[in-house]
């Protein structure tokens, strides 16, 4: 019983994000839309890859996390136009779990930096070997610093079948997004 409630509010979870993220800016309250203001608010969407060292198999073992992603922004903050990433970190993963931490340092298209650190707990759902990933950090440093970030996405491995392999999956790949709120 106390599985299925897990899986009930983690599904909820993914439902909740997914309709904040379609509803945008417009599901936040008047007061988050400031217009370049430090509490604009800013969603990026785009593409990532995340190389996993060694690769996820079925067994958890200590891997490396590393990747870049592209993204393009919109929001009440005009300034803010697209933004690019490397993402580093490291924690327990398998094929059905990932428990790490990691850091995405964000460039943005002003020429401004951010530092978004991504706590210690399950960062991901692996489904059928495909990652479904709802993740939450926060801006340590440089522009929007102490704003929360969501991170909803759907990785994707051309090879599932690499989780039953002693090599892994080695590299996931797909959309992500990110919420500046």
């Amino acid at each position: 019983m106390k599985r299925s409630w897990r899986k009930a509010r983690r599904a909820l979870g993914y439902v909740a994000a997914t309709s904040a993220l379609l509803a945008g800016p417009a599901a936040l309250p008047a007061s988050a839309h400031t217009a370049g203001g430090s509490h604009a608010v800013v969603t990026c969407v785009g593409g990532e890859t995340i190389r996993l060292q060694p690769g996820l198999t079925l067994q958890a073992r200590h891997s490396r996390i590393s990747g870049y992603a592209g993204y393009t922004c919109t929001g009440t903050d005009p300034e803010v136009k697209w933004a690019k990433s490397v993402i580093e970190g490291a924690g327990e993963a398998s094929c059905l779990s990932l428990d790490s931490t990691a850091v995405e340092w964000i460039t943005w298209n002003t020429g401004e930096h951010s530092r978004v650190f991504y706590r210690t707990h399950h960062l991901v759902e692996q489904l059928a070997g495909q990652t479904v990933s709802l993740v939450e950090g926060r801006v340590v440093e440089g522009r929007f610093k102490g704003r929360t970030v969501a991170s909803p996405g759907l990785q994707l491995t051309l090879s599932p079948l690499d989780c039953a392999t002693d090599r892994g999956v080695e590299a996931i790949n797909g959309p992500t997004t990110l919420v500046f709120a």
